[in-house]
């Protein structure tokens, strides 16, 4: 049966890092025998241009009927000036919540010829591997009220969340920590908030459910200092959204680049959507030098997850991580005694390797 995945190219760079990602894909399906059909569809700051919304309905209906949903990225300074509504990042929380889309899964996993490019000393981040099960939909992002008052010179955010959203993202990060290491860490500021507390609650609760895991609670200030100490220290990290997006933003940083780094966002019963940890790169945008593992990547997690493809996504991040290993670098990462290649070629060389299991060198 053929499965159709939705495109959301959006602005900056994200138009050839999702085209690269497509090709992959293709040629998987290729490969494995699969059928996947592409339709594109614009969000962010592309649709504001185009459509005078950051997040158009028919972009909106078409997620819900694909089986998957690739994004690459938006914004840039050319709408920083826009009115809250129309930022092209509202396209990005709201495609979220029409879809669903209660947990983000970003793993963050160094690759030994990279290590040098870490901020951290390579015996701090060496054998890292980890990853952040963040809640997407609740917390403060979108609770309400949320506005200013007093003529502007009192603002309030409202932080809430039901039983039911934290139970689910917890339930996803008890059987994500089964599928890998076994060891949940969860991170709240349960010495404050009394959201954190009934989180605590929770997690406490689920943990009978899943006896093979073991869990311990970090508060948030501990755990980033934690990540920056002894990243290999964690396993499967769970949280709300708020810490959630602040700590897998420090995480992502650890292993040397952005543009390493996939994500998954999904859903309890329908379309996951896949995309980079990058942002748009307005400045690179058009000259053909992206970084497209992060996508890349991601298509992986789509096939994974989306499709139960299991052998076929480890079939791209075997030939990413064989391509890496070779020297082969785009421009963002610094390889010593590397090669340097252009988009199309870090394409067409992860490609070739998925085609042949060999790494074809260039001419």
């Amino acid at each position: 049966m053929e499965k159709l995945i939705v495109l959301l190219p959006g602005d900056g760079i994200g138009k050839e890092v999702t085209a690269s990602a497509q090709d992959i894909l293709e040629t998987v399906s290729e490969k494995f025998g699969h059928s996947f059909s592409f339709e594109s569809h614009d969000i962010g700051g592309i649709a504001v241009d185009n459509h005078g919304t950051p997040l158009p309905d028919q972009t909106v209906e078409a997620c819900k009927q694909a089986d998957a949903v690739l994004l690459g990225a938006v914004g840039g300074p050319k709408w920083d000036n826009l009115p809250s509504h129309l930022r092209p990042e509202r396209g990005l929380l709201g495609i979220r919540k029409a879809l669903d889309l209660f947990a983000n899964l970003r793993p963050v996993k160094g690759f030994p010829t990279l290590l040098h490019a870490s901020p951290l000393k390579e015996e701090i981040i060496n054998g890292s591997d980890l990853l952040i099960v963040r809640e997407l939909t609740g917390g403060l992002y979108f609770g309400t009220p949320s506005e200013r008052r007093d003529n502007g010179n009192a603002v309030v955010d409202t932080l809430t969340y039901t039983r039911r959203e934290i139970e689910r993202i917890v339930d996803k990060a008890f059987q994500s920590a089964q599928l890998r290491q076994k060891k949940l860490t969860s991170v709240d500021k349960a010495n404050v908030l009394e959201s954190s507390k009934l989180w605590r609650e929770i997690v406490e609760e689920k943990k009978q459910d899943y006896p093979d895991v073991t869990v311990d609670h970090v508060l948030v200030d501990a755990a980033a200092m934690k990540l920056i100490t002894n990243p290999s220290a964690f396993d499967v990290i769970v949280t709300e959204n708020m810490f959630g997006d602040i700590l897998s933003d420090e995480a992502s940083v650890l292993t040397g680049s952005l543009g390493m780094l996939p994500s998954a966002s999904l859903a309890e019963n329908g379309v996951g959507l896949y995309e980079p940890a990058h942002g748009s790169a307005p400045d690179i945008a058009g000259k053909g030098i992206a970084n497209p593992i992060a996508t890349i990547l991601s298509a992986a997690l789509l096939l994974r997850y989306s499709f139960g493809l299991d052998e076929e996504a480890l079939a791209i991040e075997n030939a990413v991580e064989a391509v890496v290993n070779e020297g082969y670098h785009t421009a963002d990462l610094h390889v010593e005694n590397g090669k340097l290649i252009n988009t199309n070629e870090m394409t067409q060389l992860i490609a070739e390797f998925i085609k042949n299991e060999t790494v074809q060198s260039i001419s």
